[in-house]
C-alpha cells in the first residue's frame, strides 16, 4: 500500500509542487481547492505523470469550518495520511490601523484555523498510530513584522506559534512537527511584480525542502526551516 500526504489548498504554488514531489515518490494524494476546474486539471496532470499514485480531490472552503470538517471525514473515510501539510493560504496586505473590516477575521479562519481543526481531526488517530509528520507552510511574515503585512503576519505569526505548540504535544507520540517558512516565493501571489524569476524562492526548493525534512531518521525532528531568497528578503 502506499503511502499519503494530505495537502490542502494543493493546485497551486507551494502547494502543488509539494505533491508533485510526493507522487514523484510514489505516495498516494489528498488534497482540496475551492475551484472544481483547478482540481480537475490537477488530476490529469498527475494521472498522466505518476500514473502510480491515485489522487483524491475535495472541493472545500477552507475558511469556513464546517467545510474544513468535511473535508477531513472524506479524507478520514479513505485513510489517516503518513504527512499532512497546512499550505492553504491567502495574503492580503494593509496596514492594520487602517486595513477594511473583516481582514483579521477571514485571515485567521483561513491561514490559521483552517490547520487548526484539520489537525485536530487527525490528532486522535494519530496518536493512536503513534507516526506522522505534520508541516506548516508559514511564512518569513511570521518572524519579521513589516509595513503593509497587516492581518496577514498576524495570521503567520499565530501560525508558528500554534506550530510550535503542537510539537510540544505530539512529541511524545512519535508525531514530527516542522514549521516550513519561506520568504518571497514564485507563486501568483507575486504575478505582475517586474523582477526576476531568480529574485524568488521556487516552489520546487520548498517542496523539496519538505521532503528532505521528512526523510530524517525516526530520531530527529526538523522544528523549523526558514528559506530565504539568496539576496535577501524583497
Amino acid at each position: 500500500m502506499n503511502k499519503s500526504i494530505l495537502v490542502s489548498g494543493g493546485t497551486k504554488g507551494i502547494g502543488r509542487a509539494v505533491i508533485e514531489r510526493f507522487a514523484q515518490e510514489g505516495f498516494d494524494i489528498f488534497t482540496c481547492s475551492r475551484n472544481e476546474g483547478d482540481l480537475a486539471a490537477l488530476r490529469t496532470t498527475l494521472t498522466s505523470k505518476f500514473p502510480s499514485c491515485t489522487i483524491h480531490t475535495f472541493v472545500a472552503d477552507l475558511s469556513k469550518k464546517e467545510e474544513v470538517i468535511a473535508f477531513a471525514t472524506g479524507v478520514k473515510a479513505k485513510t489517516i495520511p503518513d504527512v499532512i501539510v497546512h499550505n492553504t493560504g491567502i495574503f492580503l496586505p494593509g496596514s492594520l490601523h487602517e486595513e477594511p473590516e473583516g481582514n483579521l477575521e477571514f485571515l485567521m479562519e483561513t491561514n490559521l484555523y483552517s490547520a487548526y481543526y484539520l489537525t485536530r481531526a487527525f490528532a486522535t488517530a494519530l496518536i493512536a498510530r503513534k507516526s506522522g509528520h505534520i508541516f506548516s507552510i508559514g511564512s518569513i511574515a511570521g518572524i519579521t513584522a513589516y509595513p503593509n503585512g497587516g492581518s496577514y503576519s498576524v495570521s503567520k505569526w499565530a501560525m508558528l506559534g500554534m506550530t510550535k505548540c503542537f510539537r510540544e504535544e505530539f512529541k511524545p507520540h512519535q508525531i514530527k512537527v516542522t514549521s516550513i517558512l519561506p520568504g518571497a516565493t514564485l507563486t501568483d501571489a507575486w504575478a505582475g511584480v517586474d523582477l526576476p524569476a531568480s529574485r524568488f524562492v521556487s516552489a520546487k526548493d520548498v517542496a523539496d525542502s519538505v521532503w528532505g525534512a521528512y526523510n530524517l531518521s525516526p530520531g530527529a525532528v526538523v522544528e523549523e526551516l526558514i528559506i530565504r531568497p539568496q539576496l535577501g528578503d524583497i
